[in-house]
């Protein structure tokens, strides 16, 4: 049968296929690439075919251009008839504001070693601007595109935005994103995807312990194992703007893009602005969104390979007290119990004896370390362990020497320093003189000591961010610097991993991940809060970048009281480590710490190569959440009570992510614990395993071995002949 499709030429169509995931480009009538289709994989569709798809995405045209919303192009313009938010803002001193991109070549294909990717180029010759848009979809079925928008005019350029789209489906009803605060980062929130914009925006100079995070749409309800859900996230760590928006002519989009200051970024001559990349994943529930994340992640040449270092961090076991018999006890004890990383935290520098000064004076303290850090870090070595060192590059302390010698330095708009916060100021990296001073700073502590890891802290927001001598917005130059001076570190010192903790889980997104291999998910370890924090953190990021520590026994951030297996627990699934004073441990805590640390290496593959999955249940009171091996011939699980049920029992677990024709073997593990002895209170399963088909732990499920609110347990799964 054949198909008339278009009343002219038939358009250009681009078909990518990766991992699942289908997109589906049309280049037609001079126009950048409108999104015929982005969601679950066509197959192999002849010329015929996806030039039907494309017709069929054509809605009725009436009297009115405005009406309807067919021909919306990844960049958005009002010479389009777009009623919305457009791609670009700006103007020439008020003219050039509504530019009208013609592509001047064809898309052209390129293709890398894990990607597909497309080129248009497009300008306006009234307006005196071009643009090259980047689109890419990854072996894993993520997608990722970015635009490069240059001034050809003679005058200068001033931009105000740069955003880029995806339309979602009209059966995307329901948005999801993430909201937080300090010491409770990733709290998910869901409304309906209703007429208007629905906007999260960044202000405060990065990604923002309140980040989106991810913006999703989907099918009503969606889940982490059902209903199809599309995603975005913006890899940047500066100011920046997430959106949905939704109008009366049927179009939905998602939106993202970096937010500048008014002034912020004026093209001269010749000169170009790159957005970062906008990223992108659909899958059926947020797993597979996820799957995709983790990923393209996962494939990166930075991506690390050898085993993920248990860490022992002495912050919240020794805060400012850097005597060097107690730390090196402290030493000891991790090394016992298994640690294979030793980390130094904020106190070590300058007149550092409390959080009111030093900050940009990165010097070893004298006072404290009369012989450098020679001593401990040659202890820690002694003991088997790497060492690391807490540094916070892009702050300052009106009480330090920097300060003093150049307030210059000091962001400042209208003449002002600005708010204090956490009595500390922020350091302009735009300022050559700046970077210098911290970049030698950093690079004499790595060359005077063998430090292989470098805790990237944040603690204040940019907010009111002036450079200085005339107060224009500084955020995007400064967050450019900071990624520059990351990039020189790891150059410098091949082999040096750094962690981004941004006053905990501040400054998490695929931008610092560039150039980072660890990401602090917050500074909240209480293991409860840490079970939506975590969960959150994993939809984006694969748990062997995510620092998840054993807290101690009373959280320093909550007040609650936890079981040493429930801390421990909780840690055990990202990139694990200790925030607690293991020199007030007994001889039984050591023992069952070290049990969990031997544990956590015996699964440490798996944990982080795995696919992370998490259970859609009735009983929002019990959550499920585990890491099951690529070919599905192992898992581990993690049943939590997050709190008690409104029913008792008899209480089931359905067990996702397992291959429905493979049988397993389910065991009860209790690290350092006696084994469980048949009898009353005991599920009869939980004693000796139980073996049974893929399809009946995901359909069925086993009843959960009883246990009290705020405590866990693990459930290991081998596959098993026969």
């Amino acid at each position: 049968m054949s198909t008339t499709v278009h009343a002219g030429p038939p358009p250009t169509l681009t078909h990518l296929r990766s991992g699942g995931v289908s997109v589906l480009l049309e280049h037609a009538d001079d126009l950048l690439p409108v999104v015929r289709h982005w969601g679950a994989d066509l197959g192999v569709l002849s010329e015929g075919d996806l030039q039907a798809v494309a017709l069929a995405a054509r809605v009725a045209h009436g009297d009115s251009p405005f009406d309807v919303a067919d021909q919306v192009t990844v960049l958005p313009e009002h010479a389009r008839a777009w009623i919305g938010r457009p791609g670009v803002e700006g103007s020439r001193r008020g003219r050039d504001w509504s530019p009208a991109f013609r592509t001047t070549t064809g898309p052209e294909r390129h293709d890398g070693t894990h990607h597909q990717g497309v080129v248009t180029r497009a300008a306006d010759g009234t307006a005196y601007l071009s643009v090259v848009h980047e689109l890419e979809l990854h072996d894993g079925g993520l997608l990722r595109q970015r635009l490069t928008l240059s001034n050809d005019g003679s005058e200068g350029y001033a931009v105000g935005r740069v955003r880029l789209t995806l339309p979602v489906p009209e059966r995307a009803g329901e948005l999801l994103d993430f909201t937080g605060r300090h010491t409770m980062e990733r709290i998910p929130q869901r409304q309906p995807f209703s007429a208007g914009v629905h906007s999260r925006e960044v202000r405060t100079g990065r990604t923002g312990l309140d980040a989106v995070h991810l913006l999703c749409a989907g099918d009503p309800g969606f889940g982490f194992r059902h209903g199809q859900v599309w995603a975005v996230h913006l890899g940047w760590s500066g100011n920046q703007v997430s959106y949905a928006e939704r109008h009366y002519n049927g179009a939905r989009l998602l939106g993202a893009g970096e937010l500048l200051e008014h002034g912020e970024v004026v093209l001269g001559a010749g000169e170009s602005l790159t957005t970062p990349w906008m990223y992108a994943a659909h899958g059926t529930g947020l797993d597979e969104v996820a799957a995709r994340f983790h990923a393209f992640q996962r494939a990166q040449p930075h991506h690390p390979a050898r085993p993920r270092p248990v860490t022992l961090n002495n912050w919240e076991a020794t805060y400012f007290d850097h005597s060097l018999p107690r730390l090196k006890e402290l030493v000891d004890r991790a090394a016992r119990v298994g640690a294979e990383r030793f980390v130094l935290d904020d106190g070590w520098f300058g007149g550092r004896r409390d959080d009111t000064s030093s900050l940009g004076d990165w010097v070893v303290s004298p006072d404290v370390w009369p012989e450098g850090l020679g001593p401990l870090v040659e202890h820690v070595h002694a003991r088997g362990m790497e060492f690391g060192l807490w540094v916070e590059p892009e702050m300052v302390s009106l009480d330090s020497d920097l300060a003093r010698a150049h307030p210059e330095w000091l962001f400042s708009a209208g003449g002002r320093v600005g708010v204090e916060s956490r009595q500390q100021h922020v350091l302009d990296l735009g300022h050559p003189g700046a970077y210098a001073h911290v970049r030698d700073q950093l690079l004499r502590l790595l060359r005077d000591y063998d430090i292989a890891y470098l805790k990237w802290d944040h603690n204040r927001y940019l907010n009111d961010a002036g450079h200085t001598p005339d107060g224009t917005p500084g955020v995007r130059e400064h967050t450019l610097a900071a990624y520059r001076l990351m990039d020189e570190l790891r150059s410098a010192a091949p082999g040096l991993e750094i962690e981004s903790c941004a006053g905990g889980g501040g400054r998490v997104d695929l931008g610092v991940l560039e150039r980072t291999v660890r990401v602090w998910a917050s500074d909240c370890i209480d293991p409860l809060e840490r079970q939506q924090i975590q969960r959150g953190t994993f939809l984006l990021v694969p748990p062997e970048l995510v620092g998840t520590h054993i807290a101690s026994g009373r959280s320093h951030t909550t007040g609650r009281r936890h079981d040493l297996d429930f801390r421990a627990a909780t840690a055990l699934w990202g990139h694990m480590g200790i925030e607690w004073d293991l020199t007030s441990c007994s001889e039984e805590e050591l023992e069952q710490v070290a049990a969990w640390v031997r544990l956590h290496q015996e699964h440490r593959q798996l944990l982080h190569s795995g696919v992370v999955v998490n259970g859609d249940h009735h009983d929002d009171a019990t959550w499920t959440h585990g890491v099951v091996a690529q070919d599905a011939s192992e898992a581990l699980f993690h049943v939590v009570s997050v709190r008690r049920s409104s029913t008792t029992g008899p209480d089931r677990v359905r067990l996702p992510g397992l291959d429905p024709a493979m049988r397993y073997c389910v065991e009860l593990l209790r690290p350092g614990q006696e084994p469980l002895v048949a009898g009353r209170g005991v599920v009869p399963w939980a004693v000796d395993g139980v073996v049974l088909p893929g399809r009946v732990l995901a359909e069925v499920g086993l009843p959960v071995q009883p246990m009290l609110p705020e405590h866990s347990q693990l459930w290991r799964v081998r596959r098993v002949d026969g």
